[in-house]
């Protein structure tokens, strides 16, 4: 019999190390090539690690709770063959691309920079996972409030269960005097403290949040706290779009097996205007603003389960349709799928949001931190319009929809708000008919 070293597959650039959330495979389980042996979680997705080999599980070199470095073995599978011929498992850097991660829950479905905030640093010998680090700065938890809550993972680590658990409940108990500062972001947490408790009725149906709706809920108000939200509004005539699309679509088809969707004509339209206003391809840390090289377009995405999850396409500017459409199909249908790596929901340096999918004309989208804008695209509807030619104006049938812009006000003025989403309208109104994919 042989032995196979299962190791923590590398799961992007950005990715160090990983918690061990539950293992689905005990010692003495036979298990199948493919077949998933446990559960992980970064600070980014929530993933399964799948086998590489066929054999039997006869070592577990983790607990549940334990932090774990790319590259460092978990788990040892016995295989069938001559254990003379396999003396050692096979190395990570052997392998020419990184291992698959099939993506179960997004445990956060937008990027947070990762200096936006001081870290929480241990308080003695006690660990914290980078999982729990980040939910404690996400919900604001002190270094004393955290070193208070009673840990049952192992050596009394914090678990993302003790965290949950305590935030539900937080807002059960008094507030302490040492988390009461004068910012708007800890009066709205002291407000939330001191709400009337939920009256029920006979009938009504309590519905636990999943984790994954509990980061973005979080994140979601994080993000109305921390910007100054701003919005412009525009209507964009893409009457020529509309035709010129419905003539190519079949053909498209045939040539690249692509659908070609009305997205990656927006997103194009979108990428040339951030290049023409960079100062909306932007973040900010402190009093500081950093001007991002590349454009990098978040595709909020819509979930079989109802949440959403922000893939993002890289350096979109550099694209041409075709390429964009592929980066969008592609994107889409393996969010839709689960399948989604932790690379592809990192460094969105702006979001796009298609609220016409659900028959929305306009919206008013929150922003996605850190960025400092979102576009949301609004549904495409026949409706009569004035015409202006040489011969006159007249009465006639356009296809037009709204653009909803949310900026961030602390450093985009109306102005540079207004002439942006301006900049995306003239991009699509301006659309040659002619135009060869």
């Amino acid at each position: 019999m042989a032995r196979f070293e299962l190791k923590l597959p590398k799961m992007g650039e950005s990715v160090a190390e990983a918690t061990i959330t539950s293992w689905l495979k005990e010692v003495g389980d036979t298990i199948e090539m493919d077949e998933a042996v446990l559960e992980i979680a970064t600070d980014k997705v929530d993933s399964e690690v799948p086998s590489e080999v066929d054999g039997v599980l006869v070592e577990k070199l983790f607990n549940v709770d334990d932090v774990v470095q790319v590259g460092q073995t978990i788990a040892v599978i016995e295989t069938e063959g001559d254990s003379e011929a396999v003396t050692e498992a096979p190395k990570v850097e052997a392998s020419p691309e990184p291992y698959p991660v099939a993506v179960q829950e997004v445990a956060k479905t937008v990027e947070v920079a990762q200096d936006t905030a001081a870290p929480i640093a241990s308080n003695g010998d006690r660990f914290y996972s980078p999982l729990v680090k980040n939910m404690a700065k996400a919900e604001g938890i002190s270094q004393s409030e955290l070193d208070a809550i009673p840990g049952t993972g192992k050596d009394n680590r914090v678990t993302k269960n003790d965290m949950i658990a305590y935030l539900e409940n937080r807002g059960k108990q008094p507030a302490k005097a040492e988390t009461t500062i004068s910012t708007p972001s800890a009066a709205s947490k002291q407000d939330k403290q001191t709400e009337a408790p939920v009256q029920f009725a006979a009938g009504d149906e309590i519905i636990e949040m999943t984790r994954m709706g509990k980061l973005i809920a979080h994140h979601m108000v994080e993000s109305v706290q921390t910007s100054a939200h701003v919005q412009s509004f525009i209507e964009a005539d893409v009457t020529n779009i509309w035709n010129w699309r419905k003539k190519v679509k079949d053909g498209f088809m045939k040539r690249e097996g692509e659908n070609l969707t009305f997205t990656p004509i927006f997103m194009e339209a979108i990428a040339k205007s951030l290049r023409d206003y960079p100062m909306m391809n932007i973040s900010v840390q402190g009093d500081k603003i950093i001007k991002k090289k590349n454009i990098n377009l978040g595709m909020a995405a819509a979930l079989p389960d109802g949440n959403l999850i922000v893939p993002v396409i890289k350096n979109a500017d550099q694209l041409n349709l075709v390429g964009m459409t592929k980066q969008v199909n592609d994107l889409a249908g393996r969010a839709r799928d689960g399948k989604l790596a932790p690379d592809d929901i990192q460094g969105g340096t702006y979001t796009v949001t298609n609220v016409g999918t659900f028959g929305s004309i306009m919206g008013t989208p929150i922003i996605n931190q850190p960025q400092v804008g979102i576009l949301a695209l609004g549904a495409i509807r026949k409706v009569p319009a004035v015409i202006e030619t040489p011969d006159g104006d007249f009465i006639g049938i356009r296809y037009k929809m709204f653009l909803s812009h949310s900026y961030d006000h602390r450093v985009v003025n109306g102005a540079l708000g207004g002439q942006f989403v301006k900049a995306v309208k003239d991009y699509l109104e301006s659309w040659d008919v002619n135009r060869e994919i």
